[in-house]
């Protein structure tokens, strides 16, 4: 190789390393931190090892929360109280639907109506001189913000147009569907699921809806359970119950152990990940209902801090807090207290210069989902500026 074309090639190999930092530098103002990147749900479930949503255990490995509840009472007894705990009903047993019976309501030229009766609830619409009707089986969500209902029909799944809202007291349009008057009665009922919106739905709100890699309805769990999160129980039942403890131990899944980032993620199994909002594409204020893609755009999550995850400030096994003084010290495990002292390394977050109280009612904001009717928490943790924008 001559002298002048090695030079050459140095010169292109320094110009590319240059662009690729350039460009790491770049992506990183926007992405997790650089030790370890965020990855779609759709991979972590490819991945060895327990994950939530997962489907692959057959269903005879589900030992149920009860059996759970034998060696974690204390967790069990705090968990069932919990909104993800009842993430589902079948549709009889909904509380807002037993509490308002018949719900009504009118976006002409169609009258909707949600009536039931001891086993059955019944959805209908009509246009004055047509109406079609079918039965709800299933209920999406607690309802403090909303809830949203599931039908079947040929088979195939349906999602209702309308959904009940917490703020409104009543039916609204469900978000994500079109607002603008459908065509026909079947169009004003609900829209079809695909198969794969189908299993993601019910396994972010039942447990062991799919098992064996196989979508059974007949075997699910309502509500989000122990084993959704922890795994199925038998192999750690029967070897805790058989004295081989440590064996047990890794029979079953623990959060705790996990990476801040894969913790993040675990919890974006159902809330999206970075990764996920990002492959969808999905910009504007509803995104603010993805707390872990928020949570990693924040500056200091790209700072690396191993403290800031969700568990951090939310325990899963108890009712979510919401006095917002209640999250100061969490606060104030990262960041110094006073504007005198300095940001040493264990806690690296400079001083607040307005108050040390209520932290998240600034730095984390309230968000107005219209198509919600529901202020969110934006988990985008930053100096929020008078009038920007809604940063994505």
């Amino acid at each position: 190789m001559t002298y002048r074309r090695h030079r050459v090639l140095c010169f292109m190999f320094v110009s590319l390393l240059t662009v690729f930092l350039i460009l790491s530098v770049q992506i990183g103002a926007q992405s997790p931190a650089p030790s370890e990147i965020s990855m779609a749900t759709d991979d972590r479930v490819q991945s060895p090892g327990w994950w939530p949503t997962k489907g692959t255990a057959p269903r005879s490995d589900f030992v149920g929360t009860a059996e759970c509840a034998k060696c974690h009472e204390k967790q069990a007894i705090a968990y069932i109280t919990t909104p993800m705990a009842q993430t589902s009903a079948p549709a009889a047993y909904s509380q807002i639907l037993q509490a308002r019976d018949p719900l009504t309501a009118l976006f002409a030229p169609y009258r909707y109506e949600l009536s039931r009766d001891a086993a059955t609830v019944t959805y209908s619409v009509t246009d004055g001189s047509n109406s079609r009707s079918t039965n709800i089986f299933w209920a999406f969500g607690l309802g403090h913000k909303g809830q949203t209902y599931v039908y079947q029909r040929n088979a195939a799944f349906y999602e209702s147009r309308l959904s009940f809202y917490k703020m409104l007291q009543g039916l609204d349009i469900t978000t994500g569907h079109d607002i603008t008057t459908p065509d026909d009665l079947e169009s004003a009922l609900g829209r079809p699921m695909d198969a794969d919106e189908t299993r993601r739905c019910f396994a972010c709100h039942t447990t062991a809806s799919t098992t064996s890699n196989r979508f059974d309805l007949a075997h699910l769990i309502p509500g989000i359970t122990c084993e959704a999160c922890h795994g199925p129980g038998v192999k750690h039942v029967t070897a805790m119950k058989s004295g081989k403890i440590e064996n047990g131990r890794r029979a079953i899944l623990n959060p705790s152990h996990l990476s801040p980032v894969a913790s993040v993620d675990f919890c974006g199994a159902c809330h999206r990940t970075w990764a996920d909002v990002i492959q969808a594409g999905t910009t504007g204020v509803i995104n603010a209902r993805f707390q872990p893609y928020r949570l990693e755009n924040s500056r200091c999550w790209r700072q690396g801090d191993a403290r800031l995850t969700c568990a951090a400030c939310h325990n899963p096994h108890q009712q979510l807090v919401r006095d917002a003084a209640s999250y100061d010290q969490k606060c104030l495990s990262c960041h110094v207290a006073s504007a005198s002292a300095k940001p040493t390394r264990d806690h690296p977050g400079a001083a607040c210069l307005v108050s040390t109280n209520n932290c998240v009612t600034c730095h984390m904001p309230q968000v107005e989902l219209p198509s919600m009717h529901a202020p969110f928490t934006d988990h985008r943790i930053r100096i929020v500026r008078s009038g920007a924008p809604y940063p994505n």
